[in-house]
């Protein structure tokens, strides 16, 4: 019996219009370039007979009772027989024809072979000019630069990949947001990725598409922030922090004029505040990435791996402790000036600048200690349990992050 070498998997919800189509053009495809394959198609709950009409076409058909587009792929994936699979959807947009370059980038030792619809050619009609230039652009420019992905087009269906490093991937997401799941998990999991032009074309139904433009967009967005601490807290903390840290600086010793706008003691609450959530947000990233580390869905990298192994707790209490000790000090000293006036009417403009500084460093210095007993908290296991312990591991060496 030959062994299945290509899958070609299509994800399918009332395609019954374009279906057939396609599973004619994968069949000729693995006929003409005697390929040992098969056509899987993966119903989403089809009601218009499309499991039927894939059936006659000569594809074998997984019913998937989980509704959405990554439940039908990664049942699609897991029914799968073939050592490679390649993706598309059954609406007839991409030619399941002209599969090769693909094909080809997988046994020359590609994990992930992405397509591009951008260098390839996007006929006119086939996408919105909301996804084209908008959407898409936007998507596919923050997952490169929160992942360093070098991918031109993060979103494109028609992909291929190992299906043994899928598997590996421990993929979850049941909606839209599963082909950015497949991109940043290959990313993480230092997978080789590859990318070959491919077309769009205007698909074969006369229903409109499944994809929701703002809900799936939403959904996207939100997959690449939650697995980018850095791009969702630490970066935007550490910029908030540092700006609220100057002004706050330049406020405190007297009041500041630009123009004919003065700076004063309302500006240095302000500052005050916008340091405490800055750091806050620097410290939910360091946060996250010890947690994810330890649950095993984002890769511990160099950084994460010196927290686990050299934090000490006695070190961040000891700092926290000694900016609320220097907090306190203010404090004290702001209620000796106020005994000194009789306990009465105070120059807030004066009093200020010594009281919001002490606050300051008295939160920042809690939050300091309360970040330190959970980091420890999150690396108990990580410290006690030793190698072995199992732990979920990276699919391989994971890239710098």
């Amino acid at each position: 019996m030959t062994a299945v070498e290509l899958t070609i998997l299509m994800p399918c919800l009332n395609e019954a219009e374009t279906v057939q189509t396609c599973i004619r053009k994968a069949l000729a495809f693995l006929a003409e370039h005697d390929v040992a394959g098969e056509v899987l198609v993966a119903d989403n709950g089809s009601t218009d007979g499309s499991r039927a009409l894939a059936n006659a076409a000569g594809a074998r058909v997984v019913p998937v009772a989980e509704r959405g587009y990554g439940a039908a792929l990664l049942s699609g994936i897991q029914a799968a027989e073939g050592r490679f699979v390649i993706m598309g959807d059954a609406d007839d947009s991409y030619d399941l024809s002209a599969l090769m370059p693909f094909l080809e980038a997988l046994r020359a030792g590609a994990d992930l072979v992405m397509g591009n619809r951008f260098a390839g050619g996007i006929a006119p009609g086939a996408m919105s000019g909301l996804h084209r230039y908008l959407g898409n652009p936007v998507l596919s420019f923050l997952g490169r630069r929160f992942f360093r992905i070098r991918i031109g087009d993060f979103h494109c269906g028609l992909r291929g990949f190992r299906r043994d490093r899928a598997l590996a991937l421990s993929l979850t997401s049941q909606g839209m947001e599963f082909a950015s799941e497949m991109v940043v998990k290959s990313a993480l999991g230092g997978l080789r990725i590859a990318e070959v032009p491919t077309t769009l074309a205007p698909d074969g139904r006369s229903r409109p598409p499944h994809l929701r433009t703002w809900r799936d967009g939403w959904r996207h967005l939100r997959f690449l922030l939650l697995y980018s601490p850095r791009w969702l807290f630490f970066y935007p903390g550490l910029a908030l922090t540092a700006v609220s840290l100057v002004v706050g600086l330049v406020v405190s010793i007297g009041p500041t004029q630009v123009g004919r706008v003065t700076f004063d003691v309302d500006t240095l609450v302000a500052a005050g505040g916008g340091l405490v959530a800055g750091y806050q947000a620097v410290v939910f990233a360091v946060l996250t990435r010890v947690y994810a580390a330890a649950e095993g869905f984002l890769p511990a990298g160099p950084r994460t791996r010196r927290v686990q192994e050299d934090f000490r707790l006695e070190w961040g209490l000891l700092a926290g402790a000694l900016l609320v000790v220097a907090g306190l000090v203010g404090l004290v000293v702001a209620v000796l000036h106020w005994n000194l006036a009789g306990f009465g009417r105070l120059n807030p403009s004066r009093e200020l600048r010594l009281v919001v500084p002490s606050v300051v460093a008295a939160v920042v210095g809690c939050q300091t200690a309360f970040a330190s007993l959970v980091v420890s908290v999150l690396g108990i296991r990580h410290r006690t349990a030793g190698a072995d312990t199992p732990r979920p591991e990276p699919v391989s060496q994971p890239v710098g992050r």
